[in-house]
């Protein structure tokens, strides 16, 4: 039985299907990848319109039929931000124990490569996932999304902007009159204007995102507090807090806010940036109105020269991996590159409230 090449693209990517990706909230509930959204191509096509609330019209006996015009949408080409994390092999990791190994195993040279570099593939990949959720919470905060690109871990190279709108300023903006938890503040007013922003363009509200401050002063409003007493007679919705399957992640529960219905998720994930500082994915102080699977997660190809050859090849995949030898200075590492682009379906499907509480 012929060995098997550990360092061929092929069998790595073989590896790549056995990682179990983790989780994100941003990235899988409203960003979900389909089957159309892997590209052959360098460049990625992103196509959005404008919902649609038209009814249709009532036909005058033998009239025939009342033609129907066609919704017109913007299509724009992008190339997506390259992203490729890499981890250097020695033959000393090849040879010594592993992390979580046990400590008089007899793993043989092939059983430890397979493991480590599935290990480490895993561990590019979580990387990866939390760059693609940080594209996914920027592109909803900003309807835009600005790349910084490095040419090492420290020199910054050009920086890349996709933004999906026209005008000068994004129709996704939602500024409140005064603070949720303020004396004048108007929490079911104003969350009920976000929802029928989306619902006069024919878009769907079924979601309320709060950041973790602004969740926590929710839940000590009076008004709230009146509404959700199931002693008062009215009750306009219930907060059951319950953990979801996402780090940071809480789901409150759901409320009425004048005929629509969303669900309250309270938002706190964190990621390190690159000053070693923890970061809130979502701002802690803001609110947003939307509804699941109001964009997609898009890939261009990658274009490599595969070790052992010495052509290029295409490889149409979210995830692509490559081991790369450097002979001359007794070197190899394995990279793991992907182009993801996150865009939405419609014009604007979210509606963003900064600073809703103080």
């Amino acid at each position: 039985m012929p060995a098997l090449d550990f360092f061929d693209t092929y069998t790595l990517m073989a590896i790549m299907e056995e990682v179990v990706p983790r989780q994100s909230f941003f990235r899988d509930r409203y960003f979900p990848t389909g089957a159309g959204d892997i590209f052959g191509s360098d460049k990625v096509l992103t196509e959005y319109r404008k919902g649609d609330r038209k009814m249709a019209a009532f036909v005058a006996a033998r009239a025939g039929d009342i033609p129907m015009d066609r919704r017109g949408y913007e299509i724009h080409e992008y190339q997506p931000a390259f992203i490729a994390p890499s981890r250097p092999l020695t033959i000393d990791d090849l040879t010594k124990r592993g992390f979580g190994e046990a400590i008089y195993a007899n793993s043989s040279y092939a059983e430890r490569a397979a493991r480590l570099q599935q290990d480490d593939l895993a561990e590019m990949d979580l990387r990866i996932r939390r760059r693609e959720e940080w594209m996914c919470a920027q592109t909803m905060i900003n309807n835009a999304c600005t790349m910084q690109t490095y040419v090492d871990d420290k020199t910054k190279g050009e920086t890349l902007y996709v933004k999906f709108f026209d005008a000068e300023t994004s129709g996704h903006i939602y500024t409140v009159a005064n603070a949720w938890n303020t004396e004048d503040g108007d929490f079911f007013g104003d969350v009920k204007a976000m929802a029928r922003l989306l619902s006069r363009r024919g878009l769907s509200a079924s979601d309320l995102v709060l950041g973790s401050d602004a969740a926590d002063a929710i839940l000590e409003l009076e008004q709230v507090q009146r509404l959700l007493d199931k002693n008062s007679g009215i009750i306009i919705g219930q907060i059951e807090q319950e953990l979801s399957p996402y780090d940071g992640v809480t789901l409150m529960g759901v409320l009425n806010f004048g005929g629509f219905r969303l669900n309250l998720i309270s938002v706190d994930e964190t990621y390190t940036d690159e000053n070693d500082k923890e970061q809130k994915y979502f701002p802690a102080t803001s609110a947003m109105v939307t509804a699941p699977g109001c964009g997609h997660l898009m890939y261009g190809q990658i274009t490599q020269i595969d070790y052992g050859s010495t052509g290029y090849t295409t490889h149409v995949a979210a995830r692509v991996p490559k081991f790369i030898l450097d002979q001359p200075n007794d070197m190899r590492k394995l990279r793991l590159a992907s182009r993801p682009l996150a865009a939405p379906h419609n014009y604007c499907p979210y509606i963003y409230a900064a600073n809703v509480v103080v």
